[in-house]
C-alpha cells in the first residue's frame, strides 16, 4: 500500500511537470503565449487549495478565530508581487496598469462584494479552488457569479455601474492615483520599502513568539520532501510565496496575450459563461498589433451591438485553475462530493449572485483588486479592499455569529 502511495505522488509529479513543460512548449514553438494560461492557472488553483486561501475565511477568521494567518499569506503575495514587479517594470517588459481611484464604484461594489463572500462562502477564487475540491455549495455560488456580473456588465445594472464611474479621482498629473503619485516616490523604492518593514515586522514576530515546550524539529516532517509538498497542507505564508513569484510569470503571460494585466479571474468566470450563451463574440488571444481586427470589439453583423469580448487567457487561466485545485485536493485526499443542507446551498447561489455584482461594479475580486491591485499600489483598489474588509467583518459577525462575540469554526 505504501508502495503504491509513493508511485501516486510520484506519478502526479512527473505528470505536472510533463504537462506544465509541454504546454509551455507548444507555446513557445507556435507564439500562442496564451496557452501558457493553463500551466499558470494549474499551478494557481493548487497553491491556493494547498493553504486554503480564500479571501472569504481569511477576512472571516480574523473575526471567528482571531486567526490572521490567512490575511498575511494574502499579504505575502502583494509584496511578493510588488517585487517582482518592480522588476519586470525595471526591465521594460512590463508596463504597469493599475486602476484608477473610481472611488464610488470601489466603495459600492466593495460593500456588496464583501457580503456576498459570506453568504457565498467564498471569493471569486475561493468558489473555483472549492468547486475544484467538490464543495457544493461554491459549486452553486460559482454559478451565481456569473449571473451578477453579466448583469453589470450587459444587463440592467450597467447604467448604474456608468453612473459611478463618472466619480474619478485623478492624481495632479492626470493619471491614476497610486502610492507612487501620493508620495513621489518611485515604484520600485516604495516595493523595497513596504517589503523591508514587512520582512522586519516578521522578523521581529519570530523573535517575541515563544516555541510551545516539547516541540522541536519540523511539524509532520515525515516523507520525502516532494512527497509533502504534494500531500500535506500548506501554511499560506508559503503559497503566499508562490502565488507571488507566479504573478510574474502570469503578468508576462498576460501581457504577451493582450491583456496587461497580472492575475484576476472575475472576467474569466464571466466570459467563460459567454462562450455557452452568446455569440458572435469577439476572442482576445494576443496584442491587438498583432491579432489585428480580431482583438478590436467590432460590431456584429448588423452592424448595430458590439460583440462581447473574451480573453482567452481569462478563461483558460479560470478553467486550469479547477483542474489544478482538483489536483491538489486528489493527492490530499481531500477531493469528494459532501452533501450540504439545502438552504446553505440556496444561500449560496444568491451570494454567489452578489459576488458578481460586486466584483463587477467595482471591477474585480480579490485577486484583481487585492493581491493584484494592492501589488500596483492603486489607491482605489486599496479603498477597495478596506471596504471588502469591513463589510465582510459585520456579515461575518452577524449572519456566521448570530451578533455575539465567540470563537467558532471559520468558512
Amino acid at each position: 500500500m505504501k508502495k503504491q502511495e509513493t508511485g501516486r505522488w510520484k506519478a502526479a509529479a512527473v505528470g505536472i511537470l510533463l504537462g506544465t513543460g509541454a504546454v509551455t512548449a507548444v507555446a513557445g514553438f507556435t507564439g500562442l503565449w496564451v496557452l501558457t494560461a493553463i500551466p499558470i492557472g494549474f499551478l494557481f488553483g493548487f497553491f491556493l487549495e494547498k493553504a486554503d486561501l480564500c479571501g472569504a475565511s481569511a477576512f472571516s477568521e480574523v473575526v471567528l478565530m482571531k486567526d490572521w494567518a490567512k490575511l498575511k499569506g494574502i499579504w505575502v503575495v502583494i509584496v511578493m508581487s510588488m517585487l517582482g514587479f518592480a522588476v519586470l517594470s525595471g526591465l521594460g517588459l512590463v508596463k504597469l496598469n493599475p486602476k484608477p481611484l473610481e472611488w464610488a464604484n470601489m466603495a459600492a461594489g466593495g460593500m456588496i462584494f464583501g457580503v456576498g463572500m459570506v453568504l457565498a462562502g467564498g471569493c471569486v477564487s475561493g468558489s473555483l479552488f472549492k468547486t475544484g475540491q467538490g464543495n457544493l455549495n461554491s459549486m452553486a455560488a460559482l454559478v451565481g457569479i456569473p449571473l451578477g456580473v453579466c448583469a453589470v456588465e450587459y444587463g440592467p445594472l450597467r447604467g448604474f455601474q456608468a453612473v459611478l464611474k463618472q466619480y474619478v479621482v485623478k492624481s495632479s498629473e492626470g493619471g491614476t492615483v497610486t502610492l507612487s503619485s501620493l508620495t513621489g516616490l518611485p515604484y520600485g523604492t516604495l516595493a523595497v520599502a513596504i517589503a523591508a518593514v514587512t520582512l522586519a515586522a516578521v522578523l521581529l514576530g519570530r523573535r517575541n513568539r515563544k516555541r510551545p515546550a516539547g516541540i522541536g524539529g519540523k511539524p509532520d516532517g515525515r516523507g520525502p520532501a516532494l512527497q509533502r509538498i504534494l500531500t500535506r497542507p500548506w501554511k499560506p505564508w508559503q503559497a503566499g510565496m508562490a502565488i507571488g513569484v507566479l504573478a510574474c510569470f502570469a503578468y508576462l503571460s498576460s501581457v504577451a496575450s493582450g491583456r496587461n494585466y497580472p492575475l484576476g479571474v472575475t472576467h474569466g468566470v464571466m466570459q467563460a459563461e459567454l462562450l455557452l450563451t452568446d455569440h458572435p463574440l469577439t476572442f482576445v488571444y494576443a496584442p491587438a498589433a498583432t491579432q489585428g481586427r480580431a482583438a478590436r470589439s467590432a460590431p456584429d453583423e448588423a452592424g448595430e451591438i458590439p460583440r462581447k469580448k473574451v480573453s482567452w487567457w481569462l478563461v483558460l487561466e479560470v478553467s486550469a485553475l479547477v483542474l489544478g485545485s482538483f489536483t491538489s485536493a486528489r493527492l490530499s485526499g481531500k477531493a469528494r462530493r459532501l452533501p450540504k443542507p439545502p438552504d446553505e446551498t440556496v444561500i449560496a447561489f444568491f451570494g454567489g449572485i452578489l459576488v458578481g455584482l460586486g466584483a463587477a461594479i467595482a471591477g474585480g475580486c480579490v485577486i484583481g483588486n487585492i493581491m493584484s491591485g494592492y501589488a500596483l499600489m492603486s489607491a482605489g483598489n486599496i479603498l477597495f479592499g478596506v471596504v471588502v474588509l469591513l463589510a465582510n467583518w459585520t456579515a461575518t459577525y452577524f449572519y456566521l455569529m448570530g451578533g455575539r462575540i465567540e470563537i467558532g469554526k471559520g468558512q
